[in-house]
């Protein structure tokens, strides 16, 4: 049904292959099935290996038979950029043109290696789409999920930064078959526990990949299991929308997140076995 597997940003930068290398032992240690891998560079002096943009044929082969090798799937790629002012820029105009090519090579990566599923945050979407920010956005994901059609690609919006009902409503005003949605439950919380529910819902015909995170605000945790997210609910509703592809946990706290990967792993393999 589902299937278990990590972002690989958890566990540090992939900045070469041998932390890759170094990642996937650890994957491979704390259970999982497959990982979800990051492929743009982090920052100007933080390349990532698996940048499109460095990453040729010959790499491409190199990170298949690593994969091969510890038995792990690509569960898909996150090609998370930023703008001027703020996350992801895909509603900005300033330099947009070279982080929608970004976007296009990471699809063109994911599709190549087998693994079409590329998410990211894109910006915020507007609710008005009056808003000249709406006009941006919808311009750039139109020509980006155009592209994705061409490779045989998915580009996901990861849900977090505006309520479903808006990207629900902005996935059917672009109205693409490449256009999903990578759905993070833990991200959802800000708007209330029952919008994690309701959201999924809402959001289902689109959900292609997700999240396995968790907050506590007490301990500002993401140990999944652990939080405010009501898990079973929640898968019970992944399954009733159809949805039977990867949950990849996330741990982007820096504490002991190698355990804390671990536990969710275990908590999710036991509340799996009673669905």
């Amino acid at each position: 049904m589902f299937k278990i597997g990590l972002a690989i940003w958890s566990l540090g930068y992939t900045m070469t292959l041998d932390s890759l290398k170094e990642q996937l032992w650890l994957a491979k240690q704390i259970g999982v099935e497959g990982v979800q891998l990051w492929c743009v560079d982090y920052g100007p002096n933080k390349p990532c290996a698996l940048d499109p943009d460095r990453c040729d044929s010959k790499c491409r082969r190199e990170v298949a038979e690593l994969m091969s090798s510890y038995g792990l799937q690509i569960s898909g790629f996150c090609a998370q950029l930023s703008g001027p002012r703020g996350l992801g820029g895909l509603d900005d105009p300033e330099g947009i043109g070279r982080r929608i090519e970004k976007t296009k090579k990471a699809l063109e990566l994911a599709a190549s290696m087998e693994a079409p599923i590329v998410t990211t945050h894109p910006g915020r979407i507007p609710e008005d789409k009056g808003d000249p920010a709406y006009r941006v956005i919808r311009r750039s994901i139109c020509e980006i999920a155009k592209f994705a059609e061409d490779v045989g690609a998915y580009f996901c919006i990861e849900t977090g930064m505006e309520p479903t009902v808006i990207l629900r409503n902005f996935l059917e005003d672009v109205g693409s078959p490449a256009l999903k949605v990578n759905y993070d439950p833990a991200n959802l919380l800000r708007y209330g526990v029952e919008e994690v529910i309701r959201g999924v819902r809402i959001l289902g015909p689109w959900i292609v990949h997700t999240h396995a995170k968790d907050y506590n605000p007490e301990t500002r945790r993401a140990t999944v299991g652990e939080g405010l997210v009501p898990w079973e609910r929640y898968l019970k509703e992944l399954k009733a929308q159809g949805f039977k592809g990867w949950l990849a946990l996330e741990d982007e706290t820096g504490k002991d997140v190698v355990n804390s990967l671990k536990k969710g792993r275990e908590f999710l393999k036991a509340l799996l076995s009673k669905l």
